[in-house]
């Protein structure tokens, strides 16, 4: 997991021992540090005791989060003793981050009941909650109402705050490609750039055409030839193939990756079904493929909204993200489905061995000697979350569903990308995509992350959340 930049608040209140107050803000930066957090917190002679209490001291601290705006990604806020509630919320109110904020009070010791020693945190975080949902300001609380900063519960919650705070931020601020436009059959891929503008997330357009140009221009025999190398040192393209084609897969991968750095693209999608095969001459999957597993997740059929679910998933684990469509049932087991592409799935979704050929259906019909390039093979068992994000223009929101689920070893004779997947109530989660108008694409990711991706979507950033269970 990358490492997560957070603000942190020390709360205090005067009618506690302030002593809590100081050693709790030493214990827990040590504590955050270790646990892979940058903290970031005015210095400790700026404040009494180094803490919040006044309003006074929630403006000096909400100064400092706003000038390291661009650097934060979420807020901690933690109650060594009580702590004044209101200091807190007008620190909170007054940076006005709109990002994650953890609430977490210290335990008191039975033994330890004296006024020196005496916290009830147990309190205060009543008071701090119940003032920050008069204000509507949204937070995240940890499993125990109170809990030692070495407590197991304490670490889990530091583990799934930070991909909260990685999903939200990440996506806040997020600019998606949109390479070419949407294959005319695929209206449903359809979207809204403004619901999306809304919710802090740009898209950048390019057409087809000028990656295409861009492509066949390329003069850098190093690049060229460094491109090829890294497709050979990627995964075992298919005995025969002749060089030309994967010549053309290089360069377009460079086109591409060149467009992406120079815009800032975080996730894109291309234009993939068919213009890219009958005008340039090879399939973009190996290209795509390739960006996801560095981290530049890339979604097929022009389908921005894949992307973004992608982005979502990968911000959440760190691990590259799959894009299939629901596609087969399986057998007579309802809970089990089978989800193919032709594929672009990064290596590191696959989790197993695969081979770079031909599209097999647009092979077909184009020829292979203008489709190479598609990865092939079953994706390996192990643990899966899915999601879809959707633009509804006609309800004027933005939704998504989210679920947990395993990928089975259970074989497939099938072309292209495989995935044999187990999600329980299956069927109703097909009734719900049906009857709400969702989309047959998917995201999917190595690992289980639904509650992290349920909390960030429905509570940081507004969207109508259906989670799957």
């Amino acid at each position: 997991m990358k490492e997560t930049k957070i603000g942190l608040i020390v709360g205090t209140r005067g009618f506690f021992p302030a002593s809590l107050a100081e050693q709790g803000r030493k214990d827990i930066i040590k504590k955050l540090e270790k646990s892979g957090f940058k903290v970031l917190i005015p210095e400790e002679n700026i404040t009494p005791h180094g803490s919040v209490e006044t309003s006074e001291d929630a403006l000096i601290y909400a100064d400092f989060f706003i000038e390291h705006r661009k650097e934060i990604q979420g807020l901690i806020v933690t109650l060594p003793n009580f702590g004044d509630e209101i200091g807190i919320v007008e620190t909170l109110e007054k940076a006005s981050l709109d990002l994650p904020v953890l609430i977490h009070a210290w335990d008191d010791k039975t033994a330890e009941m004296d006024m020196p020693r005496r916290r009830d945190a147990f309190c205060g975080k009543l008071s701090v909650c119940n003032n920050l949902y008069q204000r509507n300001i949204p937070f995240t609380n940890t499993t125990l109402h109170t809990c030692s900063i070495d407590s197991p519960e304490f670490e889990k919650d530091l583990e799934r705050f930070s991909s909260l705070c990685q999903v939200v931020s990440g996506l806040k601020g997020a600019k998606i490609g949109a390479i070419g436009q949407r294959p005319d059959a695929f209206k449903t891929v359809r979207y809204s750039e403004k619901l999306l503008q809304d919710s802090g997330i740009d898209v950048s357009t390019v057409d087809l055409s000028e990656i295409i140009f861009a492509a066949q221009k390329l003069e850098n025999k190093d690049s060229v030839s460094g491109k090829l190398n890294e497709i050979k040192e990627y995964g075992p393209v298919i005995e025969g193939t002749p060089a030309e084609h994967v010549d053309l897969s290089a360069r377009l991968s460079l086109a591409v990756e060149e467009w992406v750095e120079a815009k800032g693209v975080d996730a894109s999608a291309i234009q993939c079904w068919d213009s890219i095969q009958k005008n340039y001459g090879c399939a973009t999957c190996l290209t795509m493929s390739m960006m996801g597993e560095k981290g530049k997740p890339s979604a097929c059929e022009a389908d921005v909204m894949g992307a973004v679910s992608m982005l979502a998933l990968k911000l959440a684990t760190d691990k590259p993200s799959g894009f299939l469509d629901w596609n087969n049932n399986f057998d007579n087991d309802r809970d089990m489905c089978i989800n193919t592409h032709c594929s672009n799935f990064p290596k590191g979704f696959f989790g197993g061995d695969f081979e770079i050929g031909n599209l097999d259906i647009l092979g077909a019909s184009l020829g292979k000697d203008r489709c190479f390039g598609a990865l092939k093979g079953q994706v390996a068992a192990g643990p899966m979350t899915y999601t879809r994000i959707s633009t509804d223009e006609v309800m004027g929101t933005i939704k998504a569903y989210v679920g947990e689920g395993e990928f089975t070893a259970d074989p497939v004779d099938t072309m292209g990308g495989v995935a044999v997947c187990h999600i329980d109530n299956l069927q109703k989660l097909m009734n719900f995509m049906c009857e709400n108008g969702f989309e047959h694409h998917v995201a999917m990711n190595r690992g289980h992350v639904a509650d992290v991706l349920e909390e960030a979507f429905s509570k940081y950033m507004g969207w109508d959340v259906y989670r799957h269970k």
